[in-house]
């Protein structure tokens, strides 16, 4: 039981990571292009990160939302199914 509730977890962990690395990836990519620009330019706006960033972010989980979806639902279903084996 403790086994099977330690694996659940872990498998929480994982979907999480799963699900939200594309936009941290494109978050960290964009911020790490725009510092690179403001290197070289020289210009230090601070809001000049933030748009560009928001709107990859936002691309990328509109992108990214029905695979999201699926794997959301798959593992909401495993969970379902799991409930009998946990209630004993």
């Amino acid at each position: 039981m403790d086994a099977q509730l330690i694996a659940l977890g872990i498998q929480t962990f994982k979907i999480a990571l799963l699900l939200s690395l594309p936009s941290l990836l494109v978050g960290m990519l964009i911020g790490l292009a725009v510092s690179i620009f403001q290197a070289t330019t020289q210009i230090n706006e601070m809001t000049l990160s933030f748009i560009p960033k928001i709107i990859g972010v936002v691309v990328i989980i509109i992108l990214t939302m029905p695979w999201m979806m699926n794997e959301m639902v798959d593992f909401a279903t495993n969970i379902f199914n799991q409930i009998p084996t946990f209630v004993q």
